[in-house]
Parts: structure tokens; sequence; C-alpha cells
């Protein structure tokens, strides 16, 4: 149920913020071998091309969405996370439709990402997959990994 999930712009003051990440970048060490991690730290979501969404209920963080800026008509979703405890209640649907209509209003006309391509990620890909997201060829810095799976939407 995500009646009561309110989606904001990321406050980088909030200290459960900065937990919240770290929990993700913890699940990144324990799913993915170092050279196949791509999440971005606190810092690296605090740069000027970088937008971070939370969703909170009660004012409880319970997951984190970011686009960044590839190019002037090209994103990338960065962050996806959901609350652990909170997965499969619509919350990770509910960030990224989000994102993506911060995407359109910007006019973006393209969203890509890169996840894992192990068993951990499939909820995730099925949840991008679902959003019309399509498989793809590494995009931006991105190399042929086989611990990583590519996507994009095309928005125009």
């Amino acid at each position: 149920m995500t009646a009561s999930i309110v989606v904001s712009r990321a406050d980088f003051a909030d200290p459960a913020l900065a937990t919240f990440l770290q929990d993700h970048l913890d699940d990144m060490e324990t799913t993915s071998p170092p050279e196949s991690r791509h999440a971005l730290d606190l810092a690296g979501l605090q740069q000027p091309h970088v937008r971070l969404w939370t969703a909170k209920d009660a004012g409880v963080i319970v997951g984190t969405v970011a686009l960044a800026t590839l190019e002037p008509s090209h994103d990338e979703l960065k962050s996806m996370r959901t609350d652990p405890l909170r997965r499969g209640q619509g919350i990770g649907a509910l960030l990224l439709e989000a994102a993506l209509a911060d995407a359109r209003s910007r006019g973006v006309q393209r969203v890509s990402l890169e996840t894992g391509s192990m068993n951990f990620f499939a909820p995730a890909r099925r949840l991008y997959e679902r959003a019309g997201f399509r498989p793809c060829p590494p995009f931006g810095h991105y190399t042929d990994d086989p611990n990583s799976a590519y996507f994009t939407l095309d928005l125009s």
C-alpha cells in the first residue's frame, strides 16, 4: 500500500538519509563483486547533475531513487532502493514513476540504468521491464560485464 507514501526531493541534512544510503552500499557489497558495483555514495548523490528523491511513510525513509544527467537529453536512473522490509508494496514503482515524471518535465528523451544480473536483482529488473525499459548495450562509461544488466526507456 502506497497511499501514505510521500515522495519528495531528498534532504541531505537528514541523518536517516545517510544511513539508508549506506545500507544500499552495504547491500551491493554482499551481492556484487567490487568491479561491478556502480552505486553512488552520499557525496556522489550531492553532485549538481544528480537529483535524489526519498519515499517516506510517516516520516520514515522507505525508498530512494535518483537521476543523473549523462547528456542533455539522457539521464541515468541511480540509487533505486526500497527498505527490504517494505519490498513488494509498490514503493519502487511509485519512486520510478516520480523520477520518470521529473525526466519528462525536463524534456529528457531517454532514461537508462545499470542493475545487477544476479537473482537478487530479479525483482528490480521485472519492475523496470513493466515500466517499459528494454535491455540495451552498455552506455556511458559502462562496459560489458556479466554481473550487470543494462536497460533503457525512450521517453520521446
